[in-house]
């Protein structure tokens, strides 16, 4: 190894430092401390609430019930002057609804609730394979800039930790101009303070986690 390493010079001796089995143990209990913390936080993090009174209301046409009938409450409570309703085609039962898009059924269920129609404005989104957050919302810019509606800020309903990632894809789709509140309804079926204890809280988070990581970090409109 002497000769060759120092005819050819391709190799060089160094020393590296290794933790002790003490700095294992501090090591290891550093990693479960940085895990427990971001199972704790990363719920509210996804879930974030950053509402705005005033101006126009989105609400996600998607959102279940007990959401839209929350986005009813928050819009006479809060004196919005416009409410629009988003969403792309119902893929599932389609055939069997009169509604086609989740616009057309999340504004159905609204003028049921309570909204006048010169209060609701639907946005269907076209069919997309992927980007259907960003999809809605770029329809909805669309729609205002093709009919003249020049808006300052929105107030976007939606659910749970979808709440992030939607807020920044909104942002992206109306422009630096228009500033986007947000308000996240809380799931009916898990507890969002132990979403680790159930199945769809942990699909729910894990599941958003990475769609919000792709959506600030690879997603270019």
């Amino acid at each position: 190894m002497e000769p060759s390493k120092s005819k050819w010079k391709l190799l060089r001796r160094r020393q590296v430092l290794m933790p002790t089995w003490r700095g294992w143990l501090v090591l290891l209990a550093g990693f479960i401390g940085l895990a427990i913390v971001a199972i704790l936080k990363i719920h509210p993090f996804l879930a974030v609430n950053a509402p705005l009174s005033g101006g126009s209301m989105v609400v996600e046409g998607w959102a279940s019930d007990y959401a839209l009938q929350r986005a009813v409450a928050e819009f006479h409570g809060n004196h919005y002057d416009k409410m629009y309703v988003t969403g792309g085609p119902i893929e599932a039962g389609a055939p069997l609804s009169e509604y086609k898009t989740y616009a057309q059924r999340g504004g159905a269920v609204l003028s049921k609730l309570g909204m006048s129609t010169n209060e609701l404005q639907v946005v269907p989104a076209p069919w997309v394979r992927q980007d259907r957050t960003y999809t809605a919302a770029l329809s909805l810019a669309n729609w205002l800039r093709t009919d003249g509606v020049g808006l300052a800020k929105v107030h976007l309903i939606t659910e749970d930790t979808h709440a992030r990632r939607s807020r920044l894809l909104y942002q992206k789709a109306l422009g630096k101009g228009v500033k986007v509140g947000v308000t996240a309804i809380p799931p009916g079926d898990y507890n969002p303070s132990r979403w680790w204890h159930s199945s769809v809280g942990v699909r729910s988070v894990i599941g958003e986690t990475l769609a919000y990581g792709y959506a600030r970090f690879f997603f270019w409109p």
